[in-house]
């Protein structure tokens, strides 16, 4: 079974591919996310895996629209503890080591560590990335900040395995399918939806006293903006609660009085973090 992800081998996205399926998937790495909705839609992939935010720099937006612009479905999530790695060539050493490559936001999450040891920070376009082009570079004063799943495909030595300053530095991720081929039995414990508001007075604080009213807990709430509409909204939440349940299906249908658009996004196990 192929699954896509964003990134170069190595990629968190793949680390936590990995951890979901075990050796079920054969991973299928892909320079944009936007590349990998088009190989699901294609049928291409069997599955889709994508970052959707990060404990430390919040909601990962493009994957976010994507999943709303496409006809998808999240069948699962996991929770993917993030360890930066300082990864450099066999034999350098860590006072060697004058700039570093990675992606902009792991850069920043080790920006204490790099001031530190007067390390200077050059973002390039993805942590595997950085690393696989390291290695053709031969570089000797050169390191480079991504998983450890990097070091074992590129022949990379870790010099640190633990350099972001938040230790707790989580990402979660969503997996997900095309509607059309929704696996059966499908635990729903916990179900993701979006939806913009009709245009009066009170119309989100209407949507969310629904869900309040039901006894329905939200665990996340994020707004979009939409492009085409400047100064509208899409309002992503994910809330406890099957989306065949009886008190969730009266609660999505009394959100029409406010809601002018609804999408389920999915529905599926809870997670552990």
């Amino acid at each position: 079974m192929k699954v896509a992800f964003q990134g170069t081998k190595g990629a968190y996205s793949e680390e936590a591919l990995k951890r979901y399926f075990g050796d079920s998937a054969t991973p299928v790495g892909f320079e944009l996310s936007e590349q990998v909705g088009d190989a699901l839609e294609a049928g291409e992939v069997a599955m889709g895996i994508l970052p959707v935010e990060n404990s430390i720099a919040g909601n990962v937006a493009i994957n976010m629209d994507l999943l709303y612009q496409h006809n998808f479905f999240v069948i699962g999530e996991l929770y993917l503890p993030i360890h930066h790695c300082l990864m450099a060539r066999p034999g350098v050493k860590l006072e060697d080591i004058k700039s570093v490559h990675s992606h902009p936001v792991a850069l920043e999450q080790c920006r204490d560590f790099l001031n530190r040891h007067n390390i200077r920070p050059i973002p390039d376009f993805d942590t595997a990335g950085a690393s696989k082009n390291l290695v053709a570079r031969k570089s000797k004063d050169q390191g480079t900040i991504s998983s450890r799943l990097c070091s074992e495909y590129y022949g990379l030595e870790i010099l640190d395995d633990d350099v972001q300053k938040v230790k707790h530095n989580i990402t979660r991720f969503q997996v997900f399918v095309k509607e059309s081929n929704i696996p059966d039995g499908i635990l729903q414990e916990k179900t993701s939806i979006a939806f913009t508001t009709k245009h009066h007075p009170g119309a989100l604080l209407g949507c969310l006293q629904e869900f309040a009213k039901a006894d329905i807990n939200l665990t996340r709430l994020e707004s979009r903006p939409i492009p085409e509409n400047p100064f509208a909204y899409i309002f992503f939440v994910d809330f406890m609660g099957a989306l065949n349940d009886t008190k969730v299906k009266e609660t999505l249908l009394n959100l029409r009085n406010d809601a002018e658009h609804i999408k389920v996004l999915g529905s599926y196990p809870i997670a552990s973090k």
